[in-house]
């Protein structure tokens, strides 16, 4: 399978554009995030048992600004919750609710059982909105809510979607369906995906399985698939498989589609060192962090190992400076009228380029 990287060239202009996001960096989305989490667990405190799962987390964060949008996470064929509840603490620091659940027949409940199981499980968490002594209690968005699972709970949370349209974002880890009773129509929906799998996983292998589920899903909708280098079955089990990444991505999914802030779609155009394969469909023109277009200079290639080339009208020498996403500068010079930056000894990584006045976007990466 070819490698395909779609990237779309940002330019960020106004200070109003550049201050909604201005505390939103690499740093700020990997694990843990800024807010402090509790947990409500079934069995302990009085949250809802749902019929179609057995036993479940609800976390939550304490001290974000609600109201808070809410994902649920299924695990896989014979699997417990224990196998995919490093994702609640996660999300819930990040300031989503995530509930992590089990399933009633482990070995026995197929991909379709765990998609009712994960739409069973948002029920739960929507009654904490109005359970009186809840800390959620009144703190839900109740149309913002998104699923995602593990191995046939990944198979399940693509089903799942195709239940319930109003779902706004789906996240597979591994995903499985079972290949003799599949239907091509089984993945037709309208809600982005995210679709993570393991280069060596010999259960549920990447160009059977995981790709399957990208190649199925309609070009209409928003998708992307990330193959972890050397990564098995259980690769993207938690926010620190691919070196993190799983969770930069993963959240940056969630903010995008489930949050709707403009402020993180921009690392999903980033194709991850990570990465033995990377494919979107998706692109961020339509974030409000874009203004308008600028084209007093034209940025190539992007992203880019050793140089930029730039194209512009020269007038002489420009001051230019290299930010990182987290605003500190990496690098300052002055560029000619050939129009070249030699970036080759900057850390691999997001930064913005900037000359006179004018910004864009850019990726270093180790190797093209």
């Amino acid at each position: 399978m070819n490698k395909i990287f779609l990237f779309t060239i940002f330019f960020i202009c106004g200070i109003h554009g550049i201050a909604q996001c201005e505390n939103v960096s690499l740093e700020s989305i990997t694990n843990p995030g800024p807010f402090d989490f509790g947990v409500l667990v079934e069995g302990i405190d009085p949250i809802r048992n749902g019929p179609d799962y057995n036993g479940a987390s609800i976390y939550y964060p304490i001290d974000a600004v609600p109201p808070y949008a809410g994902i649920s996470i299924v695990p896989g064929y014979c699997g417990v919750e224990t196998d995919i509840q490093d994702w609640g603490p996660f999300y819930a620091s990040h300031g989503i609710v995530a509930i992590t659940l089990g399933t009633n027949n482990p070995c026995a409940d197929w991909p379709d059982s765990r998609a009712l199981a994960l739409l069973d499980a948002i029920e739960t968490i929507k009654e904490e909105n109005t359970r009186i002594d809840s800390p959620l209690f009144g703190k839900l968005s109740e149309d913002r809510f998104a699923v995602s699972g593990w191995s046939m709970g990944g198979g399940g949370a693509q089903l799942a979607a195709s239940l319930d349209p109003t779902l706004k974002a789906v996240i597979c880890l591994c995903p499985w369906l079972d290949l003799n009773g599949f239907q091509a129509e089984d993945i037709i929906h309208d809600v982005p995906v995210l679709i993570f799998t393991g280069q060596n996983d010999d259960i549920a292998n990447s160009e059977e399985y995981g790709y399957m589920h990208y190649e199925g899903t309609p070009e209409t909708t928003d998708k992307l698939f990330f193959e972890i280098i050397n990564g098995g079955h259980a690769a993207a089990n938690g926010p620190s498989g691919a070196n993190g990444d799983t969770g930069i991505y993963a959240l940056s999914w969630l903010k995008t589609y489930l949050s709707e802030s403009p402020c993180y779609c921009e690392f999903l155009l980033a194709e991850s060192s990570a990465a033995s394969a990377f494919e979107t469909n998706i692109e961020c023109a339509s974030s409000s962090l874009i203004q308008e277009s600028i084209k007093d200079f034209i940025l190539h290639p992007n992203p880019s190992s050793d140089v930029l080339n730039l194209d512009l009208d020269c007038l002489g020498e420009l001051r230019y400076t290299i930010k990182g996403i987290n605003g500190i500068i990496a690098k300052t010079g002055v560029i000619g009228c050939n129009g070249v930056i030699d970036i080759q000894q900057l850390d691999s990584g997001h930064y913005f380029l900037s000359v006179g006045s004018d910004n864009q976007y850019f990726v270093k990466v180790k190797h093209l």
